[in-house]
């Protein structure tokens, strides 16, 4: 069984299709941040602290950076309001509440605005290691910190333009493959050494070892066409990480670029095995 953190595949996990009540159409509500219970903010601040303590020099600089600017060390769960005076004065983003997975175009809508979506919920002391749906720990704790870099924010933005076009064009797979081998389970190169700035492997404590010291799966260089061919899973540690050189070559390689030629020139195109990519 698998003892770590699941992220769902948002290309395939059941969303409602209407707000939930509550809900405004955007599919935000208040974060209500005195509503946490003291037991709530402990799980925060233990998987807080281990996380950290694991991530050590595994994760990229920009990503300590954050947690410092942000202050995101404070004991117990991030009060919004508090964050965003931060987080908007370094890049012009915010994070805004929602009760769960929203549906796609809602998503890139708000990616597309600068506005990262969190679940306004944490999971319980006896999940630490094991939850389906992303929680405000996942959300804030691995999406956050890395906002605060231009860079960043802007492939960001430019992730949610994309979203929303390729639900037009019908494209939302290759899309997903995009983000999940980026933002969600990206490597970098940093002074010659394999770092992480994935959200889904920042998070996760059995991953954030795995990612980098594991035999088992590939760490190709960050290659666009190969990227949108390669299937992944959201049941399991990942088969192959792609490899970027730099937060800014990254986002040259994505902002302002039309990926619909790509997307059409990949149909038919047999999907690559993530265990051989």
């Amino acid at each position: 069984m698998l003892t770590d953190q699941l992220i769902a595949d948002r290309a395939e996990a059941p969303v409602r299709s209407v707000p939930p009540p509550g809900a405004a159409a955007d599919w935000t509500i208040p974060q209500r941040w005195e509503r946490f219970t003291p037991a709530e903010h402990r799980v925060w601040d233990i998987l807080f602290a281990r996380q950290q303590q694991m991530l050590g020099h595994r994760a990229v600089r920009a990503f300590h950076e954050g947690l410092d600017v942000l202050r995101l060390s404070r004991p117990g769960i991030p009060d919004f309001e508090e964050l965003n005076e931060r987080l908007f004065a370094r890049t012009g983003w915010t994070v805004v509440s929602v009760p769960g997975l929203v549906p796609d175009d809602i998503f890139f809508e708000h990616l597309s605005k600068r506005r990262f979506p969190a679940g306004n919920f944490i999971r319980s002391a006896d999940q630490l290691d094991y939850l389906e749906e992303p929680d405000v720990f996942h959300d804030v704790f691995g999406h956050v910190p890395l906002l605060a870099q231009p860079a960043v924010a802007d492939f960001m933005q430019a992730i949610g333009d994309h979203g929303l076009h390729a639900l037009e064009v019908s494209a939302l797979h290759r899309l997903a493959r995009l983000y999940w081998y980026t933002v969600e389970f990206g490597l970098a190169r940093e002074d010659g050494a394999l770092k992480i700035y994935g959200a889904g492997i920042l998070s996760s404590f059995g991953e954030s070892r795995y990612a980098l010291a594991s035999p088992v799966p590939h760490r190709p260089a960050f290659d666009m066409a190969r990227v949108l061919r390669t299937g992944y899973r959201s049941d399991a540690f990942q088969q192959s990480y792609f490899v970027i050189d730099s937060f800014e070559d990254l986002l040259e390689r994505t902002i302002g670029d039309d990926l619909a030629p790509l997307y059409e020139a990949l149909d038919g195109v047999p999907d690559l095995d993530p265990a051989r990519a």
